[in-house]
Parts: C-alpha cells; sequence; structure tokens
C-alpha cells in the first residue's frame, strides 16, 4: 500500500481529437504515459472518389479513331494525286508540261517570298522590342549619354522616312542644344512619334467603323466573325508598321497574342463594357437600332485593341505627347453611326 507521499500528483486534464489518435502512432503510448487507459482507435472510413467525366468518357473513342484514319487517308490521296499531277504535266514536253514547269517556279519563288518577308518582319519586330527595352532602360536610370544613345538609336530606325524628314532634322538640330535630362527623349517624343500618333489613330477609328457597319449590316453572324478577326490582324499590321515593325502575317498574330494577353492583363475588356454602360446611360445606344449597337460594341472592342497595340508597338512612352484615348475614339464612332442612322432614316 502505498503511501500519500508515493502517490504521483494528479493528472490535468487533457484534451485529444479523434483525428490526433489516428493519424498519431504514439498516441496509446502517450496517453498511457499520462495515466490514463488507452483508449480504443478509431478508424474514419475513406470516402468513396467521385465519378467524373473522364471516368465516364474513358475507353477507346471509335468515333475519333474513324475520322483521324479518314483524315489520313484523304491527305495522302491528295498527295499521291498531285505529285501524279506534278509527273505526268512534267513528263510532257509541249507548252501544258512547259506551263506546269512556269507555275511551279513560280510557286516556289512566291513561297520563299513570303517565308523571307516573315522572317524579315520578325526581325524588325525585335528590332522594336529592343529599341523600347533602350528606352526604358534609359528612363529608369537617367542618364546623358545613355539617353543620347537611346535618340540616336530612334533617329536611325526612323531614317529614310519622308514623312519624318522634318522631325528627323529637327531631333538632330537640337541634339546638342538640349541640357536637362530627359527633355531630348521630350523632343523625339514630341518631334517623331505625334504624327505617327495622329496616323495610328485615324487607322484605329477606320478599322472601327468597318467593324461596325459591317456587323451590323451582315445577316450571316459567322462572316462577321471572320471580318473582324481579319480586320484586327490588318490593323494590327498598319500600327507596327506606322512605328517601324512592319511584320508579316505571322508577326501580326504574334503581335495580336501581346495584345490581348495585355488587354486580358490590365482588364481592358471590363473598362471597354464600362465605357459602354456610360453611353448607354445618356441615352446614346438605344436610340440606335439592336445591330447597330452590337456594331458599336464591336467597333469599341476594335478601338480598345488599337490603343493597346499602340501602347505596344511604340518605341517611346507618351512624355509630352497626349496618348490616345478610347473615350474619344469612341465617342467619335458613335457620332458616326447616328450620322449613318439618321442619313438611312432621311432616305426612306
Amino acid at each position: 500500500m502505498t503511501s500519500e507521499k508515493d502517490a504521483p500528483p494528479p493528472r490535468k486534464p487533457r484534451v485529444f481529437k479523434a483525428d490526433d489518435i489516428v493519424a498519431e502512432p504514439d498516441a496509446d503510448e502517450a496517453i498511457a504515459a499520462a495515466g490514463a487507459a488507452a483508449p480504443r482507435r478509431l478508424h474514419t472510413p475513406v470516402p468513396p472518389r467521385r465519378l467524373t467525366a473522364s471516368d465516364i468518357n474513358r475507353g477507346f473513342r471509335f468515333g475519333s479513331i474513324l475520322f483521324s484514319a479518314m483524315a489520313v487517308l484523304a491527305s495522302i490521296a491528295l498527295g499521291l494525286w498531285f505529285a501524279r499531277f506534278v509527273s505526268i504535266a512534267l513528263e510532257r514536253q509541249d507548252w501544258v508540261g512547259w506551263l506546269a514547269f512556269g507555275l511551279m517556279m513560280i510557286i516556289a519563288v512566291a513561297l520563299a517570298g513570303i517565308v523571307l518577308r516573315e522572317l524579315i518582319g520578325f526581325r524588325r519586330l525585335a528590332r522594336l522590342a529592343n529599341l523600347r527595352a533602350l528606352v526604358k532602360a534609359t528612363i529608369a536610370k537617367p542618364d546623358a549619354a545613355n539617353e543620347k544613345k537611346a535618340v540616336a538609336a530612334l533617329v536611325a530606325h526612323y531614317r529614310g522616312r519622308g514623312d519624318l524628314a522634318w522631325g528627323l532634322a529637327r531631333v538632330r538640330d537640337h541634339t546638342g542644344d538640349v541640357l536637362q535630362q530627359g527633355d531630348l527623349l521630350r523632343l523625339a517624343d514630341r518631334e517623331l512619334l505625334r504624327p505617327i500618333d495622329g496616323e495610328a489613330r485615324r487607322v484605329i477609328l477606320k478599322s472601327a467603323k468597318r467593324v461596325s457597319t459591317v456587323t451590323a449590316l451582315s445577316p450571316i453572324m459567322w462572316i462577321a466573325v471572320g471580318f473582324v478577326l481579319v480586320e484586327n490582324v490588318r490593323m494590327f499590321r498598319a500600327i507596327a508598321g506606322l512605328y517601324g515593325g512592319r511584320p508579316g502575317v505571322l508577326g501580326a498574330l504574334r503581335l495580336a497574342r501581346l495584345v490581348v494577353g495585355h488587354v486580358i492583363a490590365t482588364g481592358g475588356i471590363a473598362m471597354t463594357d464600362d465605357l459602354l454602360g456610360q453611353f448607354v446611360g445618356q441615352d446614346v445606344l438605344r436610340r440606335l437600332s439592336r445591330r447597330l449597337g452590337e456594331g458599336a460594341f464591336n467597333g469599341a472592342l476594335t478601338a480598345r485593341l488599337g490603343v493597346v497595340a499602340v501602347e505596344v508597338t511604340r518605341p517611346l512612352p507618351y512624355l509630352d505627347t497626349e496618348p490616345l484615348r478610347m473615350r474619344e475614339i469612341f465617342g467619335e464612332l458613335v457620332r458616326s453611326l447616328r450620322t449613318s442612322k439618321t442619313a438611312k432614316t432621311g432616305d426612306d
């Protein structure tokens, strides 16, 4: 029989969770050392895995196999037919054979020209990106030598352009007169890029009007969608060409990817939607027809993409010039739509 001195001190209350008992392998030993009987281990049942769509669609897809085999067979048949046609045409020694040979040479030269143009377009876009990086680094760390180097690269980039001859001459004449840091870049922005911004604004407005008109008048939705895509790519090429990029079709598609990514990152679509909401609140679009309202929305989205394309391709940020404003372009677009609506009503 133990005395009161030899008795262990009273155990303090402890709280154990069922998850801790299941998760910790030494829970029974810890409870036993604390002076309590080890409880019975609880086993939490594992919930069954939910059935997903991939589980239902698992297995051989005979339809996909069928269409894939048919597509490969059709490609082989088309290739064999073309090869047989070419071989027969070239074997002939009369005018048909010579005509086929001449046309094949024209096709080869045209393909080579297209590939060369795309490569040159990618190189021009890369040169424009390098110029933007140089100007950005100069603005981040102002230095007189780096600023003159950036302006010299900008002048070399636009050398030979007749529409910028006056601005190039003014930048060359005043390069040595500028003393404060940053004024030389502002001079280049004012003399070289302000005229290009005005022409880019006209290109954007013209494309937005085209998209709005075609969307409002097209009886088939897919025709309007195709025209909107083609017109936007054409607008990107024109804007890049104004700022010295002049990309090909693939380069314009790459520029379109950059523009769409920039719009998504900055919330440009929501901004366009808010702008439309403001005009609807002012009872402007409600006076138009439903089709003209759809055209206005597509035109506004095209204008927004054009403004972003200018921001992406412009070698200098807006330093001494007013940036292109989506609100002004869209306001002019709506006024043109209202004018066309009024003229159509008057003719009727």
